[in-house]
């Protein structure tokens, strides 16, 4: 059989996806495997079994070759292998690769004592520009400075200390190898530079994780290893196919949705919301807030981030939706369904109700809290709902804002991607708020199409990305902005929206002070 076919892996936070491409984009074979999240042993402890992410991509594999024609077995067909995965899971691993102990994922909300405090000018300067607090803060969330400080012996026998992506190319070629375009998260990497940070750098003070518990850095679209006999004999790979080193899942998003120059700009509607950009210039959205690596070598994806994101709805769902949920079980869909048919029954602005999604403190809002006003007799829960609905896309226009004035961009054109995507209801509210056209990918798997867009340069099927995208990437709706809408959300977003932190700012340091919440560092 010929071998023109990739498979990608895409190890997220609730499951697995084992996925074959051919060179034009399409799925040939998809198997999901579902785990749990997370297992917590103390109130903010959020880990997993690193061994749940390579046991679930065997399954995936060997469900694959099940379900295969007869005539063809279409792992007999691919000639790369990709690996996309979360962020900021990390895996200590013995010389072995086996794990030490559970990963702490990145919803962890453990924290530690910072290990670098400024001293002389530098403190004065970090207090003058607002960052002492976010530097304290970005330190204590750090895994490997709480991991060195609670479970020392652990750390100092490790031999690797990984992200999921590096954990699995260890399983799949026995070396311990990863992307670049993986290493997001609180790591001792220099992000400009793309590379392990160096002694006496800011990120090697933050984060002191020894080189030598470092994996060798590969440039995404680079060949960083071979499938070995004990990887090929429990997935049914063949052995010696070529590992192409990919990227995190929201960088191999933004190229698997065919963003990738600089009047286009991606939408992540996940779990974490975000808003991110390719480009060849480095650059902070936020100043101290750096440009992550992208998907392809030497590109950057400046992004702004909105931690709890489209989890917002499914906290919505939860807390005020116990009779949306139990309809949606007697007709078998998904409640969601049901709540985005509310957002036609109620209208653009949502009659002033307007939600600030910042139910998670920023780094560079790090006494922030959520905030709901604007609430009158006449607004229901369905009002409640497209407010919150609405708030999100204008946390993502503010985004936009920093990243282009930062960037110095004019961005034309919005690529959206993540399970709130599929619904066009969303879709409109989002282009109607950000008055751009938005693009929705043919397929929901972007990330994994990000990862086979890899492999396909790394195999030399394409010569180049623009070649790529042109053959595998494709659209199936484009969202239009409706004039009048766009108007009414400009409004609110200038007058009101851009105005609430700044007002409330205050008020939330206040209440930081009176409760402890959120803890200061």
């Amino acid at each position: 059989m010929e071998k023109t076919n990739f498979l990608t892996i895409d190890c997220g936070t609730q499951s697995t996806r084992v996925m074959i491409f051919d060179k034009y984009g399409n799925i040939l074979a998809k198997e999901k495997i579902e785990y749990e999240p997370y297992f917590s042993l103390k109130p903010g402890y959020a880990e997993q079994d690193a061994n749940v992410f390579w046991n679930s991509i065997i399954t995936g594999c060997q469900q694959i070759k099940e379900h295969s024609d007869g005539s063809s077995d279409l792992l007999s067909s691919i000639c790369a292998v990709g690996v996309t995965t979360q962020r900021e899971s990390m895996v200590l691993v013995d010389k072995e690769g086996n794990p030490i102990r559970a990963a702490i994922t990145w919803l962890d909300q453990r924290t530690s004592r910072p290990v670098y405090r400024p001293k002389g000018v530098y403190y004065i300067l970090y207090n003058i520009i607002g960052m002492y607090q976010s530097l304290m803060k970005t330190q204590a969330e750090a895994s490997c400075n709480w991991l060195m400080q609670n479970e020392p012996e652990n750390f100092n026998k490790a031999a690797k200390f990984l992200q999921v992506s590096g954990f699995i190319n260890r399983k799949l070629t026995g070396k311990f190898v990863d992307s670049t375009a993986s290493q997001i998260g609180h790591i001792p990497f220099n992000y400009k530079k793309q590379r392990w940070a160096k002694k006496g750098e800011l990120n090697k003070l933050l984060f002191p994780v020894d080189d030598e518990k470092l994996p060798e850095l590969y440039k995404p679209g680079d060949v960083l290893g071979y499938i070995t006999e004990e990887a090929g004999k429990l997935t049914g790979i063949p052995v010696n196919t070529k590992v192409i080193a990919c990227g995190s899942d929201k960088g191999c998003e933004t190229l698997g949705m065919g963003c990738l120059h600089k009047d286009q700009a991606s939408l992540s509607f996940g779990t974490t919301a975000t808003i991110q950009v390719s480009s060849k210039k480095y650059f902070e959205p936020l100043s101290f807030m750096p440009a992550y690596p992208a998907a392809i070598a030497g590109y950057y994806n400046p992004e702004v981030e909105i931690f709890r994101g489209y989890w917002l709805i499914s906290w919505f769902k939860r807390e005020f939706c116990a009779q949306e949920v139990l309809m949606a079980e007697k007709e078998g869909i998904p409640a969601e369904i049901i709540l985005n048919k509310n957002l036609e029954q109620t209208p653009p602005g949502s009659l002033g109700l307007i939600v600030q999604p910042y139910w998670s403190p920023g780094l560079k809002t790090p006494y922030a809290k959520g905030s709901i006003i604007g609430f009158g007799d006449i607004h229901t829960k369905k009002y409640m709902y497209r407010a919150v609905v609405e708030g999100l896309s204008y946390a993502l226009k503010e985004g936009l804002y920093n990243i282009q004035k930062s960037g110095k961009l004019n961005i034309k054109k919005l690529y959206a991607s993540g399970g709130a995507s599929q619904a066009d209801e969303i879709c409109q509210i989002a282009a109607d708020i950000f008055n751009l056209p938005l693009y929705r990918g043919k397929t929901y798997e972007t990330s994994s199409l990000g990862a086979a867009i890899l492999c396909s340069i790394g195999t030399g099927c394409y010569k180049s990305f623009d070649e790529a995208i042109e053959k595998m990437v494709s659209y199936d709706k484009v969202f239009q902005p409706d004039a009048k809408n766009s108007s009414l959300y400009e409004s609110l977003y200038n007058d009101v929206y851009r105005k609430i932190y700044k007002k409330l700012s205050s008020l939330y340091k206040e209440i930081q002070k009176i409760t402890d919440y959120p803890e200061k560092f």
